[in-house]
């Protein structure tokens, strides 16, 4: 009887996503640098927020997320009624395709991109189509080539993880404006806060009716573990997009500790300054013991190395060191590790580790 119930053609040849590994057996305090958490966690201020809703657990939450929209409309000067709060920026990913791609359409993204962007065109019966980068960074001619009129999303992270490169918001107004008429293109801004004077795409979603833009909780402002972001567009889009999603898909606890976390600028600027920093100091150190990285503009590095063999062999040493990074050969970059930017105490550790590694080949 059971192996008459089967899921929907395409369903099985979607390829689980796996997340950063937490943990290293045997090694109790391993330091983990493969989810691009913030290693100063979350605002004091979103801590207090978060403990003070456990008096509303008996409750429904709010079904329109008013007062975290205004919040994240007051911070970034949007118009509240243009966005929408989902459980990470991955619901909202999620939502899009749903309600704008099927079978016959086409998702376009490139290479090196978010995993999620395929899975969920997979999702929907979509064709996914992936796009050749120039030396992990986007290309926008490339992306405009491949965009034929089946094409229905673009989803292009920026910064882009896990290469951390990015484009200027020129030519993403150049790639916008060559879509087919019938294309929505989807700013993946996971990072955007770790650009100094950058705003996602914000400005061209609200002048370009084919340009949305996604958000997230789960980087800069170090909740992650309670799965919240955000999408902003032309209201068109809402309307679609708030149709299908849950009505409690956010609880009081998670709207509560992002409204604090947003409207608390003077954590966000000591998180950017801090990584900005070290960044710096960790891709100088990496390149300084033959391990080379592309200029990266969120929190975390892509450490190239000689092959995958090194690679492999580089990340097992430091699971030996109690370190845990990211391989990354699922994104098609299987000679590289991903490495978080994490504490100065933790950049020190993984740059000492690497360079014993490097001294023993």
């Amino acid at each position: 009887m059971t192996d008459q119930i089967r899921p929907r053609p395409g369903i099985m040849d979607i390829a689980l996503y796996e997340g950063g590994a937490a943990h290293v057996a045997g090694i109790t305090d391993a330091v983990k640098l493969s989810s691009n958490e913030n290693p100063f966690g979350p605002s004091e201020k979103a801590k207090e927020a978060y403990l003070r809703a456990v008096h509303q657990l008996h409750r429904y939450p709010s079904t329109d997320h008013a007062r975290l929209r205004q919040a994240i409309g007051d911070t970034h000067g949007l118009d509240p009624a243009q966005i929408i709060c989902g459980v990470g920026s991955d619901e909202i990913i999620g939502l899009l395709c749903h309600a704008y791609a099927g079978p016959g359409d086409e998702v376009v993204f490139t290479e090196h991109g978010f995993l999620m962007y395929r899975i969920y065109t997979q999702a929907t019966g979509a064709t996914p189509v992936s796009v050749k980068e120039r030396e992990r960074t986007t290309d926008v001619d490339a992306i405009l080539a491949a965009c034929g009129p089946a094409a229905r999303l673009v989803f292009l992270a920026n910064p882009n993880n896990p290469t951390g490169t990015m484009i200027g918001l020129a030519e993403i107004e150049r790639l916008a404006k060559g879509l087919p008429g019938g294309a929505i293109l989807v700013l993946d801004g996971a990072y955007a806060e770790y650009v100094e004077a950058y705003d996602g795409g914000a400005e061209l979603a609200t002048r370009l009716p084919n340009v949305f833009m996604t958000r997230t909780f789960s980087k800069i402002y170090g909740l992650g573990g309670l799965r919240i972001g955000w999408g902003y567009g032309p209201k068109a889009i809402i309307d679609v997009l708030n149709r299908i999603r849950g009505p409690f898909n956010l609880s009081t606890a998670q709207m509560e500790a992002a409204e604090a976390a947003v409207r608390d600028r003077d954590h966000v600027d000591r998180c950017r300054a801090e990584n900005t920093r070290m960044r710096a100091w960790l891709a100088e150190a990496l390149a300084e013991k033959g391990v080379p990285s592309d200029t990266s503009t969120a929190n975390f590095i892509l450490a190239r190395f000689a092959d995958e063999a090194e690679a492999v062999a580089c990340d097992a040493f430091l699971q030996s060191q109690g370190l845990i990074v990211r391989r990354v050969a699922g994104y098609g970059l299987p000679n590289c590790l991903r490495i978080t930017v994490g504490d100065e105490a933790s950049c020190r550790r993984i740059a000492h580790a690497i360079g014993q590694f490097k001294a023993q080949r």
